[in-house]
């Protein structure tokens, strides 16, 4: 809980500095103190989910954790928008008094959620739930999870920032204010389909939904390859948000179910860790192609990457169901 906390906490102090930084060494260094609240926070809320969570009921855990934080995203996203054409009207250009004001308003709700979290939430006791076998008897992590981190990390290698999708939109001509309300779409189909995705899974397993929503990003990437016009950008986008709600939250539920319960911080430590690392050279590759080849091929890269983990993970990773101790 405490280190969920700080998490927070810091990620929340860091952004009031945004209205002082007048360089972008400085925007640099405010942004790395903000995503490191982000990495101190993840892994131990992702274990503090599962531990207060049934292994019957871990889909539906993680799909409502990502509704909600997603829903919560939307409303933000909604409340940008509505700042941006008080203070800019039709002006297409994002003004220091706009981006001012933004960046108040968004540390009001972070500093109540840092509140809520110290004063609300109970430290839950990991369950006896765990997967049978000697491996997880051991204390150590199941071979499936660790074939599981390294197509996690072919995948995220495809996986550039959302900021990509986002200049794929400018360059089609959509105004600031019109990518913000692509963006609250995304995440309201994000929202909506989580937690019926995380159900499901527990039904019929973590392997068919993570294995349909990688096939949806890799349509979804070609389709951004291939756009030519606003009106296709709306509809990728709402598809892109159908696969964030299949498979954030299922590939977090998978986790869970293949490591014993005492081990789960350091899994979501190496499971977040190889991400963030692979997210990182993923948008560094993008970044080159679409600079040195053209904006189509980043997407294609990211394509091809999903392909192939997709086969990968269908040819390697069974089923993993866990079992009460």
């Amino acid at each position: 809980k405490w280190l969920t906390a700080a998490g927070y906490a810091i990620s929340t102090v860091a952004k009031p500095f945004l209205l002082i930084a007048t360089s972008g060494g400085a925007v640099l260094g405010i942004r790395v103190a903000e995503r490191a609240g982000k990495g101190i926070r993840t892994s131990p809320r992702d274990a503090l989910i599962a531990d207060s969570t049934s292994a019957e009921a871990m889909g539906r855990g993680f799909g409502f954790h990502r509704a909600l934080d997603t829903l919560g995203a939307v409303l933000g996203i909604v409340l940008a928008a509505l700042v941006l054409y008080v203070v800019l009207g039709s002006a297409e250009a994002l003004t220091r008094s706009a981006f001012n004001w933004l960046v108040i308003i968004s540390v009001i709700p972070a500093a109540l959620a840092v509140l809520l979290l110290t004063l609300f939430i109970r430290e839950a006791r990991p369950s006896r739930q765990r997967l049978a076998g000697a491996e997880a008897a051991a204390g150590g992590f199941d071979r499936r999870f660790k074939v599981f981190l390294a197509i996690m990390v072919l995948f995220t290698l495809g996986n550039s920032a959302v900021a990509f999708p986002i200049l794929r939109a400018d360059d089609l001509g959509l105004s600031p204010f019109h990518i913000l309300l692509l963006l609250a779409m995304f995440n309201l189909v994000y929202a909506a389909v989580s937690y019926p995705a995380g159900r499901l899974s527990d039904r019929l397993g973590r392997r068919p939904l993570i294995l349909a929503g990688w096939g949806i990003y890799a349509l979804t990437y070609l389709g951004f390859a291939l756009a030519g016009s606003a009106w296709q950008m709306v509809l990728l986008f709402a598809v892109y948000g159908v696969y964030y709600g299949i498979a954030e939250g299922v590939t977090r539920a998978f986790v869970a179910d293949a490591v014993p319960p005492r081990r789960r911080g350091m899994a979501y430590g190496l499971y977040h860790g190889a991400i963030g690392f692979s997210l990182l050279l993923a948008s560094v590759v993008a970044g080159a192609l679409w600079q040195y080849v053209g904006a189509a091929a980043a997407f294609w890269f990211g394509a091809g990457m999903a392909v192939l983990a997709t086969a990968g993970f269908a040819l390697f990773i069974r089923e993993l169901r866990p079992s009460l101790d």
